[in-house]
């Protein structure tokens, strides 16, 4: 298993296992948020602005697997780059022209861009990743090197 601080995100992770901090994150994220009136909603205000999207990482012996919480996005809207040992991934959701905004009561949900950053360990082989989208959820795969895959060694008693 690899050390957790190798696969710990570049940007936008705060952690909040109880969610006490999410009043305090979306004041670091929009400090005059707290003047703007929630109910009815003014047309200066709309959920239209960056966002970052959940995202579970695990390991097993020979991958390192991340899945991201992206409902309603197109597989078209999300892009997936790694550049100098930093796997990005960046998207879109983008919200219902159609809909009257004036129908609303609540929007909790974010819209507009987002974008994920993470460090990945040099035990990674940087050709073979590959990604799947599934159901709102975005699974990307990065194999690890031939060499990093543990192995058992027998021991020889002679």
């Amino acid at each position: 298993m690899i050390p957790r601080n190798l696969l710990m995100p570049s940007k936008n992770f705060i952690m909040d296992s109880f969610g006490f901090l999410s009043d305090t994150n979306q004041m670091m994220d929009e400090p005059l948020s707290v003047l703007r009136p929630k109910l009815p909603m003014d047309e200066n205000y709309w959920p239209i602005r960056p966002w970052t999207p959940a995202c579970d990482i695990f390991e097993t012996d020979s991958e390192i697997l991340l899945k991201f919480e992206l409902p309603e996005i197109k597989k078209e809207n999300v892009k997936i780059t790694i550049e100098n040992h930093v796997l990005t991934v960046r998207g879109e959701r983008k919200f219902e022209e159609e809909t009257n905004r004036e129908n609303y009561h609540r929007v909790e949900r974010h819209y507009g861009d987002f974008m994920r950053s993470f460090t990945v360990p040099m035990s990674v082989d940087a050709t073979k990743i590959s990604a799947e989208f599934k159901n709102g959820v975005l699974t990307v795969t990065l194999a690890k090197r031939e060499e990093a895959v543990a192995k058992q060694i027998d021991v020889k008693i002679g």
